[in-house]
């Protein structure tokens, strides 16, 4: 008996402390940004989506912003369902992560310019970006995940994903008011010198 608690007691003074363990922290500092700017990017769309164009938005209604939300949301579906485990198989997370990060920035970029379009055009469009931008989240969270759990030992796995789930509560209560603040603050500057809105092109 004292040998079995003796080896239990070593085993727990053995097990790598999770604070300490860097490809966990770093996974869960990148889900945490992450997050916040997924949450920010959820409260300024909407906002965006039904903002008059004179300040630079597309004066949809809240019905054509739920339909785009409604696609997305089966995009989001085939995708996870279909396509991600091939990808991830084949270029693995961080790899993944990277790439669709690096692409996020364009296609974010995008956006302003589709307040120019009107129609079928601009349904394609924003469908189109809606989709992909969800996508490329999705496989962000989706990939830092797998990091986390490949992280620890199978035993730390639930007090890692723990952390991790606090962690990013906290980064996600502040992405709406983070969001709003930046449109808020952006709609502002329709005529500024420094890095004006829409309505100064």
């Amino acid at each position: 008996m004292k040998a079995v608690g003796k080896s239990s007691e070593e085993s727990i003074k053995g097990k790598k402390n999770l604070y300490k363990n860097w490809p966990l922290m770093s996974a869960i500092i990148v889900y945490c940004i992450f997050s916040l700017h997924d949450m920010a990017y959820t409260e300024i769309f909407s906002l965006w989506a039904v903002s008059p164009r004179a300040l630079g938005g597309l004066s949809y209604s809240s019905e054509d912003v739920g339909v785009v939300l409604s696609i997305t949301g089966f995009g989001m579906l085939v995708f996870q369902l279909i396509l991600y485990p091939h990808i991830d198989k084949y270029l693995g997370p961080i790899m993944l992560t990277r790439i669709c990060g690096m692409l996020s920035i364009p296609l974010l970029q995008s956006y302003p310019f589709m307040a120019l379009l009107s129609g079928l055009s601009l349904h394609f469009s924003l469908n189109s970006a809606s989709v992909m931008k969800n996508c490329l989240s999705v496989t962000i969270v989706t990939s830092t995940f797998i990091l986390q759990n490949r992280a620890v030992e199978q035993d730390q796995r639930g007090a890692a994903n723990g952390i991790s789930m606090t962690a990013m509560s906290v980064f996600k209560a502040i992405g709406p008011a983070c969001g709003g603040a930046l449109l808020s603050w952006s709609e502002k500057r329709q005529h500024a010198s420094f890095l004006p809105g829409m309505s100064n092109a």
